[in-house]
């Protein structure tokens, strides 16, 4: 039997120089997007009563989100994120329109509904685009957290945080 013993000089990521470095970067592109990173947008739909059932932010670009109560959606997210955020827009220009559709209805002498089909059909139609816009909302925060993972400053972040050490080349080691 033989043992043959080599030895391999390790560089932190700083010590790399600018070739080493954008090797190492290129080498592991994919490092932050191997595993389930959309299981935070998943926990965030159903915090809101709705369910991501599936995506595709590259070829199909579609975000399949089922939501049963789209007025319990709204109060949760106007509950649950910040004004600034575009679901929260969403949510308070939905219930907003909701709320106007019933306030404007023609009612009896009773104060019951003169036209319920009407008012019920409205109400759909607000409902569907606003599930429909919630939809391409999450779409469009699954892909900016996509493009951020995959970003330069994101690998780098990972590298440093993990203190992964390299070849001279920039192969992780």
């Amino acid at each position: 039997m033989r043992t043959i013993t080599t030895h391999t000089d390790a560089y932190k990521f700083e010590e790399l120089t600018d070739d080493a470095k954008r090797n190492a970067i290129e080498n592991l592109h994919n490092i932050n997007v191997d595993f389930g990173w959309w299981d935070c947008m998943y926990e965030d739909a159903k915090m809101i009563g709705c369910a991501i059932k599936g995506f595709d932010i590259v070829r199909g670009s579609y975000c399949k989100l089922v939501c049963s109560d789209a007025h319990e959606t709204a109060n949760l997210i106007i509950a649950n994120h910040g004004e600034t955020c575009d679901t929260y827009k969403l949510a308070a220009e939905y219930l907003k329109d909701r709320d106007k559709v019933i306030d404007e209805a023609e009612r009896d002498e009773n104060g019951e509904l003169a036209n319920g089909y009407a008012v019920d059909k409205l109400l759909g139609e607000l409902e569907t685009e606003f599930k429909r816009a919630l939809g391409e909302e999450y779409l469009s925060l699954l892909r900016k957290e996509y493009e951020y993972l995959t970003s330069e400053d994101a690998i780098v972040e990972t590298i440093l945080a993990n203190e992964y050490e390299f070849t001279k080349g920039g192969k992780l080691i």
